[in-house]
C-alpha cells in the first residue's frame, strides 16, 4: 500500500530520509557566559585627596610616641665639658651615639612596615598609587617628628648645665642622629638623608609587596564568583549544562551528540546518536609476494 504523500508541494523523494543517512551532528554546546561583577563606585578626586592628607597627618602625628620610644631606649653619651657650651666626649670611641643611630633605623623601619600592613588593610578602596604615595609621605614625616621629639628629651637640662658646670664636669648628652639629619640644598631646600628616610622606605617595600601578591588584578577586593561557574560545559568529560542567566528554573532540554555526557538540567541525560547501517569490515591487507624458489632463474634486465 502507498504511502501518502504529507509533503505541500507534492515532491516526497526530497523529503524522504534514508536510513543509510547518517544523523547529523547537533551544534555544540556554548556554555552560558559568567556574570562579570558590578563596576565599583567612581572616586573622586576630592575625597581621594582628603583621605590621604589625613591619613599622612595621623602617621606624622604616631611620630611622637615612636620619638618618645627612641630617647627611652637610646643611650645618652657621657661628655666632657671643655668650655662655655663646649664639651667633648668622655671617652676615645664611645659607642652611645652608634647605638642611638640603630635603635632610630630599627624602629623606623619597623613603623613603615606596620604603617603600610594598616593602610593597605584599613584603606581598601584606596589601594595603589594613592596609597603608596600616602604611606611614603607619612613615613617622612613620622620621621622627622620621631627624630625631633626624641633628642628634645632632656636637652634642655644638658644646655642649662653646660653653660653653667664649671670646665671638667662630666655630663650626659641625650641622644641624637649621626647618620642621618637635613641638609640645605642651594640653601633653601631642605632634604632629609640618612636613617631619617628608613621609616618611608620600609612604607614603600611592604606596601609595593602586598600590591604584589594581591588576588585581585585592581587590588580592592572583588565579589567572589559561584562556584558552580567553575562546572564544565557540556560536551567535556564530566560536563553538566547549566541553564541561561534569564531561565527560571526548569529544565533544560537535553541534546545529543555527546556521547556519556550529562546534559539535561536536574537529571536530564541525552542518548548518543544510532545509525541503521552496519558497520562496514576493514578491506583485508594486500599479500606480500613469495620469494623466489631456490636455483630458479633470474628474470632478464633490461
Amino acid at each position: 500500500m502507498a504511502t501518502p504523500c504529507a509533503a505541500s508541494d507534492g515532491n516526497c523523494e526530497d523529503h524522504r530520509v534514508s536510513p543509510e543517512t547518517p544523523a547529523a551532528e547537533p551544534p555544540a554546546p556554548v556554555p552560558p557566559a559568567v556574570p562579570q561583577p558590578p563596576p565599583g563606585p567612581p572616586r573622586r578626586p576630592a575625597r581621594t585627596l582628603r583621605f590621604g592628607a589625613l591619613t599622612a597627618l595621623v602617621m606624622g602625628l604616631l611620630g611622637v610616641p615612636l620619638g618618645l620610644l627612641w630617647a627611652a631606649l637610646a643611650p645618652a653619651t657621657p661628655v666632657i665639658k671643655s668650655a662655655p657650651g663646649q664639651a667633648v666626649y668622655g671617652q676615645a670611641q664611645p659607642e652611645q651615639p652608634i647605638a642611638a643611630d640603630g635603635w632610630f633605623s630599627l624602629l623606623g623601619l619597623g613603623f613603615g612596615v606596620l604603617a603600610a600592613l594598616v593602610v593597605w588593610l584599613v584603606l581598601r578602596h584606596y589601594r595603589g598609587p594613592v596609597g603608596l604615595v600616602v604611606v611614603v609621605t607619612g613615613g617622612l614625616a613620622a620621621a622627622l617628628v620621631a627624630w625631633q621629639v626624641g633628642r628634645r628629651i632632656g636637652l634642655g637640662g644638658y644646655e642649662r648645665l653646660l653653660e653653667g658646670a664649671p670646665d671638667g664636669t662630666r655630663l650626659a648628652k641625650p641622644a641624637d642622629l649621626r647618620a642621618g639629619g637635613i641638609e640645605m640644598v642651594l640653601g633653601v631646600l631642605p632634604v632629609p638623608h640618612g636613617n631619617l628616610l628608613l621609616p618611608a622606605f620600609g612604607a614603600a617595600v611592604a606596601y609595593t609587596l602586598l600590591a604584589g601578591w594581591s588576588r585581585w588584578p585592581s587590588l580592592r577586593p572583588e565579589p567572589e564568583p559561584d562556584p558552580a561557574w567553575f562546572v564544565p560545559p557540556a560536551g567535556f568529560p564530566g560536563g553538566v549544562a547549566r541553564p541561561p542567566l534569564d531561565h527560571p528554573g526548569g529544565p533544560v532540554p537535553p541534546s545529543a551528540g555527546h556521547p556519556g555526557g550529562t546534559v539535561g538540567y536536574l537529571g536530564g541525560t541525552a542518548q548518543p546518536p544510532v545509525s541503521s547501517e552496519s558497520a562496514a569490515p576493514w578491506p583485508a591487507p594486500p599479500a606480500a609476494p613469495a620469494p623466489p624458489a631456490p636455483g630458479a632463474a633470474e628474470p632478464p634486465r633490461g
